[in-house]
């Protein structure tokens, strides 16, 4: 277990966690008892000769597994590092982060103080109550690729960027604050279809006030939704088009890319967090990693922010 000192050295410094003391005070305040009430059901859950609470105590208590989860998602610093840093043995960390990860992906994104939405549902409905214009863009994460002889070892492979990669629908507001960010999928998977197998064309249909912005990886879903997707214009002219047309076009299609441009500073937002910039680890755990990443973001957003500082 860390010092006090240190403890309120990492607590205090934005600069590890990404996240002020503030912050950082109201995530544990809301997972802890949950967290708690976890681990004394996994004690009565199991056959025991002695009483629950007797026995060895935990040398890493609730706040260092809350931090070792917030140093390991903002910087990516390996389990061997936080091991020595904290004092406890490898295996202590890796058992930590798999306890504290999973709590903070379930809270979902907040838009505002106790207001939070978790599932792709719930931010259209939000955003069909409020009249709000959102952005989707999806956004790719590099992984380890997968061993040899895998079954369907190419799934991951991305037709853009031709690397190993998971893939995620991120949906933000005008101002690019994160709303949601969908579970991984692999790489080789379109953005249209993703937004399709999530539901999303179905789900703005239903709404009569939303408009979502995307860009050209989106032609198709305005039909589907209702026109409730909006993408740059298509070109007209195959061949031989007026130079007024072309005028035309770079206006109309620059115009949109300013509107959508916001989606962009929130994915980077995300990426700042070095395990959404590469992942070394198991890739079965991107999807944990993203909901958590975009949690805490969007809380941080959602706090008062210093002037002149980047999350």
């Amino acid at each position: 277990m860390v010092g006090t000192g240190v403890r309120e050295a990492i607590v205090g410094d934005r600069r590890i966690t990404g996240l002020t003391p503030e912050v950082i005070a109201a995530i544990a305040a809301e997972i802890g008892p949950v967290w708690e009430q976890q681990r004394v059901d996994r004690l009565v859950s199991r056959p025991r000769s002695r009483t629950v609470g007797a026995g060895a105590k935990y040398r890493l208590v609730f706040m260092d597994r809350l931090l070792v989860t917030l140093v390991n998602l903002r910087h990516a610093v390996t389990h061997d590092v936080l091991a020595c840093w904290f004092g406890v043995d490898r295996s202590t960390v890796t058992r930590a982060i798999a306890e504290i990860r999973p709590l903070l992906a379930m809270r979902g994104c907040s838009i505002a103080p106790g207001v939070r939405l978790r599932t792709l549902t719930e931010v259209v409905d939000h955003l069909g109550a409020t009249g709000q214009t959102a952005i989707v863009d999806g956004t790719e994460i590099r992984v380890r690729r997968p061993a040899e002889g895998s079954p369907n070892r190419d799934r991951f492979v991305s037709g853009k960027t031709k690397q190993n990669a998971v893939k995620t629908m991120v949906i933000t507001d005008a101002e690019g604050r994160v709303l949601f960010c969908s579970p991984a999928e692999p790489g080789s998977r379109a953005d249209i279809t993703h937004a399709r197998q999530l539901g999303l064309p179905d789900l703005l249909a239903a709404q009569s006030d939303t408009t979502v912005l995307a860009d050209a990886g989106y032609q198709g879903l305005g039909t589907e939704s209702g026109g409730r997707v909006v993408t740059p214009p298509h070109r007209k002219f195959k061949k031989h088009p007026p130079a007024w047309y072309e005028t035309l076009l770079a206006e109309k299609r620059h115009a949109h890319s300013s509107r959508r441009i916001r989606v962009e500073h929130g994915i980077a937002h995300l990426k700042n967090w070095r395990s959404l910039a590469r992942h070394h680890g198991r890739r079965e755990h991107m999807s944990d990693i993203i909901g958590a990443v975009a949690g805490l973001l969007s809380h941080q957003q959602t706090a008062a922010q210093p002037s002149g500082y980047s999350i």
